[in-house]
């Protein structure tokens, strides 16, 4: 599904006042949506991500690539006059904006967004911040690792008694784009029965503790601060990666029908399976550091190829652990179609097909101002 009128957002226009990965990803979705996203940034610096390298292609960081393919790039120096009037204009020719500039810049510059709202009705205005509008924390800074380390992702994260880890890609910041454009959508929704635009707000440390659904329902309930468990869950077992030979296998047997069958399937593991001590998921809980050395000692006889044929034939969910050079070459991954060309290289496009065909704009990112010169003219009064 290439940027066409059939797109399922052509028409739509948004202005992208955004850097680094949170906003920027927000943009690229509704990108490849086939929405128009005019992205504003410092002519100084452009947006952080262009220096997050090595790599690099072209001239900028191959993680600026991955987010803001589709787009259009205008320079605009919020200090000169002439660029903040222009900047004015986009804000209210445009369906929406997505922003994630640090606290009170946007105000420093006389941008007030109710006034905007006022003179744009249908205006949908999208606020991605750090720690959320309100609270203590409200006006600080904030990047992904701060999120995952504020709300509880880095506690429950590697393995107990260990020095914490981060989640490795930034699950919060590009979540947080995720919600944006939730909530842009469902504005957009709206707007089309009643014309009025919203104010969407949401923030990484909301993402963060979205995300964190499970273990704090576990706190409320019980008062259970959860330790990390590797690779593995707190409330199912087995529910991990185990060593083999030559490798890792994720094996998830998450309920007891499947640790039934996992019993069945490796050899040596029959006897396990009929201890009724083992039987129930509840048990298996707080019996897992009996448990776990048994199956372990299993697996780690045999070769992980024997381990996925042994569970696939029994019906267990199983995969090896694969890195990402073997994901980028996995059969799987060129069968499902996720990657999308442009500028001559492969990407990762949006993980939804539409009627069987992959959203995709086709295009590039842009070079810092690429279209400096054409945005000007089409919005010269």
């Amino acid at each position: 599904m290439n940027l066409s009128n059939s797109a399922p957002l052509h028409g739509l226009t948004v202005l992208e006042l955004g850097h680094s990965v949170a906003a920027p990803y927000a943009g690229l979705i509704l990108s490849e949506l086939g929405a128009r996203v005019i992205k504003v940034e410092n002519p100084h610096t452009g947006d952080y991500a262009r220096g997050w390298g090595p790599p690099f292609h072209k001239a900028d960081a191959t993680v600026f690539h991955a987010l803001n393919r589709g787009k259009e790039s205008i320079t605009l120096d919020f200090e000169n006059p002439q660029d903040l009037a222009l900047l004015k204009q986009l804000i209210l020719d445009s369906d929406a904006v997505i922003q994630n500039l640090r606290p009170g810049l946007l105000a420093k510059f006389g941008l007030d967004v109710e006034e905007m709202r006022h003179q744009a009705p249908g205006l949908i205005w999208v606020d991605i911040g750090a720690f959320g509008k309100t609270g203590p924390l409200s006006s600080k800074l904030g990047y992904d690792p701060l999120a995952q380390a504020s709300s509880g992702i880095m506690s429950v994260t590697g393995e107990a008694d260990r020095p914490p880890v981060r989640v490795g890609v930034s699950l919060v910041d590009m979540g947080s784009g995720m919600w944006a454009v939730i909530g842009l959508l469902s504005a957009l929704f709206e707007r089309n029965k009643n014309g009025q635009g919203a104010q969407i707000a949401t923030s990484l440390f909301e993402t963060g503790l979205a995300w964190m659904t499970i273990p704090l329902a576990a706190y409320a309930v019980a008062g259970e601060v959860r330790k990390p468990h590797g690779s593995g869950l707190a409330e199912i077992v087995p529910y991990q990666a185990f060593e083999a030979k030559d490798g890792w296998v994720m094996i998830a047997a998450g309920n007891d029908k499947l640790f039934s069958k996992l019993c069945q399937s490796l050899p040596g593991l029959q006897d396990v399976g009929d201890d009724p001590r083992f039987a129930l998921n509840r048990d298996r809980v707080k019996l897992r550091y009996e448990l776990l050395p048994k199956i372990e000692a299993i697996v780690h006889v045999m070769n992980a190829s024997e381990v996925c044929e042994a569970l696939d034939a029994g019906g267990v969910p199983n995969c090896l652990l694969l890195s990402i050079d073997k994901v980028w070459t996995h059969p799987q991954t060129e069968a499902v179609g996720i990657l999308t060309e442009a500028d001559g290289l492969k990407w990762v496009g949006l993980p939804f097909t539409v009627d069987d065909a992959r959203p995709t704009s086709g295009g590039a990112a842009p070079t810092l101002g690429a279209h400096n010169e054409t945005l000007r003219q089409e919005y010269k009064k």
